[in-house]
């Protein structure tokens, strides 16, 4: 594909100016012209490619320069961005805010001039008149790398409140694009850690992003978005893939499980299986495991907090991936010989998830077995004895509960155990952002060193199992793909 595929970086003077109505409304408003849209996300926002994807119609993915690095921000772009007539890249926080006491690391404005891509500033202009030229002019001076190519206001109270702005705005030099009025502004439910995901308000979140687009499509000048969308600069490097980047980045060697450690549990029949998938206390099911191993994959309302990327890379390294619904299905898929369990919001669904214990019985025999299971924050969540006094699946000795303090930020870890995902010794970037504590039992190692804000021992690596609260990018270690599908060979 073309390297100078028509983009544009949504970004704003500070969190709660818009960046997602209008970034959405946009992307929705151009595939209603009959583009392909390729839809991106500035940082590790879970939520918003949800409504990115309702949007368009295609995966919305994740651009975090800090969690892959530099380097991996362009050629993962063009690897989202296939076959696409034009790209919308929503930024995060304020334009120039990225990841504490690392200067521009992972800012909208960085990911803009990797990209060469113009921005769009949306101000929220509730409060003010004349002084909107003194802010988009601060901005876009601010970096004369960054190029602000218009500016959409939003929040705009009437006809004199607009023409207030614009005759203020002649003198900053930037095109207003677009002006969107406060009466018309779009309803998007949110809850302790954002909007409420797509999966779980499906209906409403369609009406949403219908709302979003024809707001833009009425307050915007699409056509000339579109032409600024066109004058961004070329791309000099080359698209990620998954099997490529898999071909330059041999996994080191496995660990051995020691499946002797650990006695069976009693609760799973005499080899530590469930009877409902061991028929007879014979072998489980999954002991057989075929060349294309099958890695299941947690989905759902519960479980809505993925990189598309893992997937590609369990399936560029020869596994077979499917999802489940840990809410509605009561048996793993056939054939499972690994499990990943990423992050969402198991404490909104702790009754239901408890309720299905058929599923919990078959994680836990898995895990059990050896096989291998890599959980992220939610999943860490379902693996624990309980959560709010809900009983989970009991793989880890460990109990959760909803706590009033908010955990949030990037980190910077280490792996100090051996495990599924990595060799102890490798470092990894990763984001924690969480309202649930842990409190820990026996019976495991830790997996993670975690070098900031403070040090410390964070997760658990158990037999198989790899339990963080830790969010991590595959794409910036790519071997951990191929060493978890070679171990489901393996265990």
């Amino acid at each position: 594909m073309s390297s100078s595929v028509p983009r544009l970086v949504i970004a704003a003077p500070s969190s709660g100016s818009g960046k997602t109505t209008v970034a959405t409304g946009l992307m929705a408003a151009f595939a209603a012209w009959g583009l392909a849209v390729s839809p991106h996300k500035v940082g590790p926002d879970y939520i918003d490619p949800g409504y990115h994807a309702l949007a368009t119609g295609r995966v919305g993915r994740n651009l975090d320069a800090y969690l892959c690095g530099p380097e991996l921000v362009g050629p993962l772009f063009l690897h989202g961005a296939r076959g696409c007539d034009i790209a919308v890249v929503e930024g995060v926080m304020g334009l120039y805010d990225g990841a504490a006491g690392e200067g521009e690391l992972a800012s909208t404005a960085q990911v803009a001039k990797l990209l060469r891509a113009p921005v769009v500033l949306v101000v929220d202009a509730s409060s003010q008149s004349r002084s909107v030229a003194a802010l988009v002019h601060g901005f876009a001076s601010w970096d004369p790398e960054v190029r602000i190519g218009g500016v959409i206001l939003n929040k705009v109270a009437s006809d004199r409140h607009e023409e207030l702005l614009r005759e203020a705005l002649e003198s900053a030099g930037v095109p207003v694009l677009g002006v969107l009025r406060r009466a018309a502004q779009v309803d998007t439910p949110s809850r302790h850690l954002g909007l409420v995901p797509v999966a779980e308000r499906r209906g409403e979140a369609v009406e949403a992003v219908a709302a979003m687009a024809a707001q833009v499509e009425r307050g915007c000048d699409l056509e000339g978005l579109l032409g600024l969308a066109r004058g961004a600069g070329a791309l000099s490097c080359a698209a990620w893939h998954a099997a490529d980047v898999l071909a330059s980045s041999p996994p080191p060697p496995l660990p051995v499980p020691n499946l002797e450690a650990a006695p069976p549990d009693p609760r799973f029949g005499p080899e530590g299986a469930s009877s409902s998938n061991s028929p007879r206390g014979g072998t489980p099911r999954w002991a057989e495991i075929p060349e294309k191993p099958v890695v299941a994959i947690a989905g759902g309302p519960a479980f809505t907090f993925s990189y598309a990327e893992h997937a590609e890379l369990l399936t560029a390294a020869g596994a077979e991936v499917v999802p489940f619904d840990p809410l509605r299905d009561e048996e793993l898929p056939d054939g499972t010989g690994g499990l990943v369990i990423g992050g969402g919001f198991p404490e909104m669904y702790a009754a239901e998830l408890s309720a299905n214990e058929p599923l919990r019985k078959a994680v836990a025999a898995l895990a059990g077995s050896g096989a291998p299971v890599a959980a992220e924050c939610a999943g860490l969540l379902y693996l624990s004895r309980e959560l709010d006094g809900q009983p989970m699946c009991g793989v880890l000795d460990v109990t959760a509960r909803m706590s009033e303090r908010l955990t949030l930020g990037y980190r910077d870890a280490v792996a100090v155990s051996d495990s599924v995902l990595a060799a102890a010794g490798t470092r990894m970037r990763a984001h924690e952002f969480h309202r649930t504590v842990v409190e820990p039992g026996s019976g495991t190692a830790p997996a993670w060193g975690v070098r900031t804000p403070l040090r410390r021992v964070e997760g658990f690596v158990q037999q198989g199992v790899h339990a963080s609260y830790l969010h991590t990018h595959w794409a910036a270690q790519p071997g951990v793909a191929r060493r978890f599908v070679e171990r489901c060979r393996t265990s």
